[in-house]
Parts: C-alpha cells; sequence; structure tokens
C-alpha cells in the first residue's frame, strides 16, 4: 500500500506538470536493483526545466546532476560510478573517496578520534590514521535510508543509534533535497536523546565542464572567505584563524584553480599539494549566504554555492591518482574534480573556540546548503 501511495504521489505530479496545474519540478522513483548485501536501494530522479539530479537512498548520495552549457549541451557535472555496487564498493573501501554520499555523524576530521562531552571522553572508531574522517567507516554514507517523494523533491531519513561509531545519543536525521529553478537545495534536520556533537555536508565531487574530462584547474573559483583554519600534518586545524590575504588561499575575487595549485607554500603541501581546507564564510552562520562561485570559462557552466553553515571545505581531489575508475569506465586522476562541502569546522569538538557543534535533547539541528546552476 505504501508503494502505491508514492507511485500516486509520484503520478501526481509528473501529471500536474503536463497540465499546469502544480510545481514545474517532476519526480519519481526507481528501483536501483539490490547491493552486494542484498539490500534493495531506491534511486529519485528530480528534474526542472533546468537540470536534472538523481538521488540514491544508499548513503544519501547525489548519483548524477545534468546541466546545459552555453551552447545547452547536457552533460553530468558530478563524478561517480554507472550502478549503485560501485558507491558499495567504494564506500566499503579502507580509502573511500565518499562520492557524493550525506556525511555524518561528523564530516571532516576529529583529532585522535576522540573528543570530550560533559566531562565523558568518547572514542570514535578511527579511519584516517589516527583521526577519525566524515563519521567513520560506517558513517552515514553506508547506510540504507528511509525515503520517500515529497513536492519538488525527496525526503530521507535515518536513525543513528546510540553508539554507532562511538557517537553519544540516538540521532534522528531528516535530509531533504528539492529541485526548483536549476538550484539542487538540500534542508538537514535532526534531534537527539542525548547530548551529541553533529556536523552533516554533503560530499560531491563537481567538474564543471563534464564528469570525466579532465581537470578543473581553469575553472574559475571565487571564494566569500577571508579567513582559513590551517592544519597540521594529519589535516587536523592548528585552532588559528588565518587571513587568506597574500596567500594561495585568497579567492575573495575569482582565481583560476590551478593558478597557485603548485606554489611552494607549507599548507598546500600539507593538503597532500593541493587544496584540502576549511574556509570561514564572511558572516557565515547567521543565515543563507553565499559561500562561493565557480566558473567554467569553457562550457560557460556556473555553480554557486550558497549556505546557512559557518564554513565550507575546498578540496581539489588530491587523493585521486586514476586508480578509481568512475561511470563509463573513465579513470579520475588527481584535480579531476573540487568538492565544496559546506559545514562547521573540522574538529570543533576539540576547540572550544570554533563555533560549537553540540545538540542537546530538546533542540533541533537546522541547515540549509543550496547548488545553484546557471550558465555564463
Amino acid at each position: 500500500m505504501r508503494h502505491f501511495k508514492e507511485f500516486m504521489v509520484a503520478l501526481f505530479f509528473i501529471v500536474g506538470i503536463a497540465s499546469g496545474a502544480v510545481a514545474k519540478t517532476q519526480v519519481s522513483k526507481q528501483s536501483g536493483g539490490k547491493l552486494p548485501d542484498g539490500a534493495g536501494v531506491e534511486i529519485y530522479t528530480l528534474k526542472d526545466e533546468k537540470i536534472e539530479a538523481r538521488i540514491m537512498n544508499y548513503g544519501g548520495e547525489i548519483l548524477s546532476i545534468e546541466v546545459p552549457d552555453r551552447a545547452g549541451k547536457v552533460e553530468d557535472v558530478v563524478l561517480g560510478f554507472d550502478d549503485p555496487t560501485g558507491y558499495y564498493e567504494n564506500n566499503h573501501s579502507k580509502s573511500a573517496s565518499f562520492f557524493g554520499p550525506i556525511v555524518g555523524r561528523y564530516a571532516n576530521r576529529i583529532a585522535h578520534a576522540k573528543f570530550t562531552l560533559d566531562g565523558k571522553e568518547y572514542t570514535l572508531t578511527k579511519n584516517n590514521g589516527d583521526n577519525t574522517l566524515h563519521g567513520g567507516p560506517n558513517g552515514f554514507h553506508n547506510h540504507i535510508w528511509t525515503g520517500k517523494i515529497i513536492p519538488d523533491g525527496v525526503e530521507l531519513k535515518y536513525l543513528s543509534k546510540d553508539g554507532e561509531e562511538g557517537y553519544p545519543g540516538n540521532l534522528s536525521v531528516t535530509v531533504r533535497y528539492t529541485l526548483s529553478g536549476g538550484a539542487l537545495k538540500i534542508e538537514y534536520s535532526a534531534t537527539t536523546d542525548k547530548d551529541t556533537v553533529l556536523n552533516l555536508t554533503n560530499h560531491s565531487y563537481f567538474d564543471l565542464s563534464g564528469q570525466g574530462k579532465g581537470t578543473i584547474l581553469a575553472e574559475q573559483l571565487k571564494l566569500n572567505a577571508s579567513r582559513f583554519t590551517p592544519v597540521d600534518s594529519g589535516l587536523i586545524p592548528t585552532g588559528e584563524l588565518k587571513s587568506v590575504v597574500g596567500t594561495p588561499f585568497d579567492f575573495l575575487k575569482p582565481h583560476a584553480i590551478g593558478e597557485r595549485i603548485n606554489a611552494d607554500d607549507e599548507q598546500l603541501h600539507l593538503g597532500h599539494d593541493g587544496y584540502d581546507h576549511n574556509f570561514v564564510i564572511d558572516g557565515g552562520g547567521k543565515g543563507l549566504m553565499q559561500a562561493a562561485e565557480v566558473h567554467d570559462p569553457a562550457s560557460g557552466r556556473m555553480l554557486e554555492v550558497l549556505t546557512t553553515e559557518p564554513g565550507v571545505q575546498f578540496y581539489t581531489a588530491n587523493f585521486l591518482d586514476g586508480s578509481i575508475k568512475g561511470k563509463g569506465g573513465v579513470a579520475y586522476p588527481r584535480n579531476s574534480a573540487f568538492c565544496l562541502e559546506t559545514q562547521h569546522f573540522p574538529d570543533s569538538p576539540n576547540h572550544p573556540d570554533f563555533p560549537t557543534t553540540v545538540l542537546k535533547p530538546g533542540g533541533e539541528f537546522h541547515s540549509t546548503t543550496i547548488y545553484r546552476f546557471s550558465v555564463r
């Protein structure tokens, strides 16, 4: 009965589009087959008059975003795999690359896989040397979420149980993907029954020239961030909020991503000879505002990132080395994409001066990020 109702909702949206009676976004659900562990997968397709996005309930993955260039040619601008098995195998590997999932319970790194909350020390699962990364090896990216069609998109739910990967509290998480006017909106919300820490993001890899085309070094980036958080050799913030002025991290005006990526700069070297750093959004955390713009001169495609989060991790795929074969069997080399992961700062639970990531019972976490596509 539930599946019939969801089918009717999808049909109502599509028929409504044809008649002009409802929103312009078409939403449908398809079977994605089964993962190697036997779990069934659902794929949701969101399509408006400008772009099309596909979302999978395994990990909440953004499978694809198809965007036209200035000549009207449509291409997929998100790296990934041809089928759900590819995501499953990568997510279960020791060097998971996180191609497009919802990341949690804590996005980015926590030093030594430990933090103290309410006087109690919590030990997390290590999966990045001595640290924990993106919620641990069995984080949100590695679970089936419960999905349903909503107006203009899909709603995904997941219950992260007390003690999962070492985190306290039963955490109820809802993530909504909606599409309208060429913009993919991601809305996160969560509640807990015990004091916990929380940092959610999406980890999509973008190439505005089209996935698998080469590198993103010629694409132009603007970041509304006057400061960034320098890191140590483990990519853990030192605690300093450093000015970008006079450094290769100054993207206050547009620069080609590759213009200074090979500079002899200690922070670039620590980032595996590239960018893998959290930027402090000017005025961030005080409402929805622009964090970044990226423009591909060759195709004309543009991506604008807006968020309510205080930071954004800019990553230039420095750890990809061509060994991963993605969509169409194409190898993904170093710098074949960029990530703009809207977030609270890495290792915030161990830095009291950083914006807090503590969520308490009776409170509710809310966060919004928008990826808006256009052509110039």
